[in-house]
């Protein structure tokens, strides 16, 4: 008994005190309402320090007042099993307590009116800052996902379940009102040349902790292709088989500019064929390669190109090159590689190119840029080409050595006639004074027309 009756007093006190518990005893039929000292100590005044008649309801922040009142009436009214609400407490120092209030009826009367009530309020407000702070991280987040477009999905692989959220449904383009979709959905999307690849780097191995970057290639229902980039890490759950937790993000746009600012850094932006620095480094890769040669070297250069251009403007002038460019290309095989060099110039290579190849390519692009299309604006005037060919049989020849027999041999060509080519020879090379003469009577021509 003695054991009893210590537990009937003491042992509660210092439970509550232990539990930092505040405890309340409401007496309905009286009004009364009993606050234990732990309750009082919570909000930083002596026992007894205010008039207790309806204490908490003046203390309560006013926002909370009427889910405090509901939930009380809601358990009274036999709705719910017991009262459990949070609510804001006023602090002796006027800052607000965060409790978590919970009770319900003890007593009630013969015919079931309830008589009284009692409840403890638990302290709260450390919880409640943690979770203002992990709301407020969590608003980041979203804001950046939303900044960036970036979806974020995960694989139960215990159950088996993929979730997706809106906005990696929307980069997949699926029409779903769901997070949970189907395990294999993914799979379905994956670009043909893309999937295995894909799918091994979506599987991180146990235990890893790293993160995985991957881009890859979908493509959606309506057959858009589209460009993704996914960061995946696997996330190790307790007594479970973990998650494969992603990002998913597309980067379609800016693939393609990468692409165009790839294909312009080495691409002549009105013609379309290579560049000088592009086709450079073409030249002395084939060169260097044993197995392409001989390799041809051709240098074309337009003859009336100046005159059409003073004739006609530079509008002509354009649609003319393209049209040039467009006839080069169709001539070559696959393995040949034409540039413009800048102005009326081009530049072609020809792997593994002998005597008879390169004499059929040249009358071909001689063809080509006779036919060239010079526009509605121009009706008469001509266009044609001199060639000069040189061949390359030694690995260790340098591409300015190459391109400049080639160009000398144009020289040649010109000098001949026009709408021709010459193929470089040393014996020719060999007579400075030739060449000069025939650089001498080009740029006569040239002056020529320029004036007429």
């Amino acid at each position: 008994m003695a054991d009893d009756n210590k537990r009937n007093g003491e042992f509660w006190a210092l439970a509550l005190d232990r539990a930092q518990l505040g405890l309340w005893d409401w007496n309905l039929a009286t009004g009364d309402c009993y606050y234990s000292p732990t309750w009082w100590k919570m909000l930083g005044y002596a026992e007894g320090e205010l008039d207790t008649s309806d204490l908490w309801l003046k203390l309560t922040h006013p926002d909370d007042c009427e889910r405090a009142l509901a939930s009380g009436d809601r358990h009274i009214a036999g709705d719910t099993e017991s009262i459990e609400t949070e609510l804001r407490l006023k602090h002796k120092d006027g800052r607000w307590v965060w409790v978590l209030d919970r009770g319900g009826i003890v007593e009630r009367d013969a015919e079931g009116k309830p008589l009284r009530l009692m409840g403890v309020q638990t302290d709260i407000t450390r919880q409640k800052e943690a979770e203002a702070a992990l709301e407020q991280v969590n608003v980041r987040l979203r804001l950046a996902l939303a900044a960036s477009g970036t979806g974020i999905w995960h694989y139960d692989i215990g159950t088996n379940k993929s979730y997706w959220d809106p906005r990696t449904r929307e980069i997949f383009g699926l029409v779903s009102d769901t997070d949970e979709v189907t395990a294999d959905l993914w799979h379905t999307y994956l670009h043909p040349d893309d999937k295995e690849a894909t799918e091994r780097a979506h599987l991180p191995p146990p235990g890893s902790k790293s993160v995985t970057a991957t881009q890859y290639r979908i493509v959606r229902r309506d057959g858009s292709v589209r460009h993704v980039e996914s960061l995946v890490r696997l996330i190790a759950g307790a007594g479970s088989a973990g998650q494969i937790l992603g990002t998913v993000r597309d980067i379609t746009d800016e693939t393609k500019r990468a692409e165009e600012l790839a294909y312009a850094a080495h691409h002549d932006a009105l013609t379309g064929l290579w560049n000088r620095s592009a086709f450079d480094r073409l030249l002395a890769e084939n060169i260097g390669a044993a197995d392409r040669l001989p390799l041809a070297v051709f240098y074309v250069d337009l003859d009336y190109f100046k005159a059409l251009n003073d004739y006609a403007g530079h509008a002509a002038g354009d649609i003319a090159l393209k049209s040039v460019a467009g006839g080069i290309r169709a001539s070559l095989p696959p393995s040949a590689h034409a540039a413009r060099l800048g102005g009326d110039e081009f530049a072609l290579l020809v792997p593994n190119c002998n005597d008879a190849c390169a004499e059929r390519l040249a009358r071909a692009v001689l063809a080509a840029v006779r036919d060239a299309d010079l526009g509605p604006a121009v009706s008469s005037r001509r266009l044609a080409a001199s060639i000069g060919i040189a061949f390359v049989r030694d690995p260790r020849t340098t591409v300015t050595d190459a391109l400049a027999c080639a160009d000398d041999a144009c020289y040649a060509a010109k000098a001949g006639g026009r709408d021709r080519f010459a193929v470089f020879s040393a014996e020719t090379a060999s007579g400075a004074g030739g060449l000069n003469a025939a650089r001498l009577a080009a740029d006569l021509v040239d002056a020529m027309e320029t004036a007429g």
